[in-house]
């Protein structure tokens, strides 16, 4: 098994259990060492996935809300129009992030959930004194948007696509 399947493997397998799961049984479970367990769980924090290490184990860190990501491209003149369509719909944009050829993954939190925080964060980028992440890739960047269902996050990924800002999966 690849790594980047063994790991999504973790998160699920993480995200199944109520009870800590510990290394020696992750690693049991996938045909390798405790240590490439390590590096794993490591590697997913990294990308973002909260996993908490306890004395018997890791456990994930669940929340409450639907949770999807999504892989958009547009320009920066329509950003505010991306923002404001996701929070109309009830979502919360939770983050951006980009992934940078040399660099890996690049992220920044947000939580924007009002028109009002999407005013705030454009007036930040629009001092000059920053640019938005998507410049750096094209206009190709990700958000991981949270709502209170799935069907929210449907009627979101529904009308991104009829604007043409999300990218189809290959």
């Amino acid at each position: 098994m690849k790594a980047d399947n063994r790991r999504k493997e973790i998160v699920s397998l993480l995200m199944s259990e109520q009870n800590p799961t510990s290394g020696t049984a992750l690693a049991k479970r996938f045909g390798v060492s405790r240590q490439i367990i390590v590096q794993d769980i490591s590697v997913l924090k990294a990308a973002g996935f909260q996993i908490i290490s306890t004395h018997s184990g890791y456990l994930i860190h669940r929340t409450p809300l639907a949770e999807k990501v999504f892989k958009v491209r547009h320009t920066s003149g329509q950003t505010e129009d991306e923002l404001n369509l996701i929070v109309e719909l009830g979502g919360t944009v939770a983050d951006v992030f980009v992934w940078h050829k040399v660099y890996g993954k690049v992220e920044a939190r947000l939580n924007i959930s009002s028109r009002f925080h999407v005013k705030q964060f454009l007036e930040g980028i629009r001092s000059g004194k920053s640019k938005e992440l998507m410049n750096i890739t094209d206009g190709y960047h990700y958000h991981t948007v949270r709502a209170e269902s799935e069907n929210v996050l449907e009627q979101i990924e529904e009308a991104l696509t009829d604007k043409g800002y999300l990218v189809p999966e290959k």
